[in-house]
């Protein structure tokens, strides 16, 4: 009989494009942070996709000292492969956003693939009131940014973790994205299986239009060599993209980082919520959610006895 194929479920539990005011289901202190992950987990998640915050007023944070005790709390109660981002905040520095892969050697770190305009300032619409400042000025602010991914930042960040044995979670936020990612795999610097997550939905990137994953498909198909392809829709995009992606071969990652939704205007209750959902879905299809082992064995990574925490 032909084997079920194996789709890896990934959840980005906090990330930094959403405030504490958006939802009170979004991980703020360690403790949650790692609580959500460890859910996750439970619920199916092979990978957890990990940044975190500032415990005091929810700022994002790539603080070791903030990492520290959840990457702990996280191996302490799960298998499951965790993913360090160098992403950050798109108002970071890359020095400051490299600070928890370069301490710490994940199995697995997330790399932006290009720089990029971001804009999150639609958000201010959506609400009169913020419970912090920052709130706020995290959003105006993105009227004016550049996420700053160059050609130097990405090749020290993949210089690092090849030193380390890190892999990446190539974060393809657009057409461009996909061949620096070739150039970088051509250069012998990104290095097969390339783990490469199409990012769709975020103003500034591509759409979520089903031809623009159809598109990223293509193009990934005729550029790269050796990949496994995932699918991240952003906001309402998180559930249509991902069942669309799942049928045509791809991995899924969901989650409060990507998205506050589990349906039309509900907010999920937990990552391990989006999880459960998309589960259901992937083994309605005929599918068979990865293990992290078998995650582990898909990606090639190194093993979770070789990191730092």
């Amino acid at each position: 009989m032909a084997q079920a194929r194996k789709v890896i479920i990934t959840s980005a539990v906090t990330g930094a494009i959403h405030t504490p005011t958006m939802s009170p289901h979004l991980p703020i202190t360690q403790d949650e942070i790692a609580d959500a992950a460890i859910g996750a987990a439970e619920a199916g998640a092979a990978i957890l996709h990990l940044h975190t915050r500032d415990p005091n007023d929810g700022r994002p944070s790539q603080d070791p000292e903030h990492f520290e005790p959840v990457l702990q709390k996280v191996a302490s109660n799960t298998d499951a492969v965790v993913n360090i981002t160098t992403g950050g905040s798109p108002h970071m520095s890359v020095e400051e956003r490299m600070q928890p892969v370069a301490t710490f050697k994940p199995e697995l770190a997330s790399l932006n693939m290009g720089s990029m305009n971001f804009g999150l300032f639609p958000m201010l619409d959506k609400y009169s009131s913020f419970q912090n400042e920052w709130e706020r000025e995290h959003l105006e602010n993105s009227r004016d940014l550049v996420f700053k991914n160059t050609f130097a930042d990405i090749q020290r960040i993949l210089e690092i973790g090849n030193a380390n044995g890190t892999r990446f979670e190539f974060e393809c936020y657009d057409i461009s994205h996909l061949y620096n990612l070739a150039h970088f795999q051509g250069r012998g610097l990104a290095r097969g299986p390339l783990f490469v997550q199409s990012v769709f939905g975020l103003l500034g990137g591509i759409g979520g239009h089903p031809e623009d994953l159809m598109h990223m498909h293509r193009t990934a198909d005729r550029l790269l060599e050796d990949y496994q392809w995932s699918i991240l829709g952003a906001g309402k995009n998180q559930q249509p993209l991902a069942t669309m992606g799942a049928t045509m071969g791809s991995h899924i990652r969901v989650g409060l980082e990507d998205s506050l939704w589990i349906g039309p205007g509900k907010l999920a209750e937990s990552n391990a919520a989006q999880v459960a959902k998309m589960r259901n879905i992937v083994e309605e299809l005929g599918m068979e959610v990865a293990t992290p082992d078998e995650a582990r064995t898909i990606l090639g990574l190194k093993g979770a006895d070789q990191v730092k925490f």
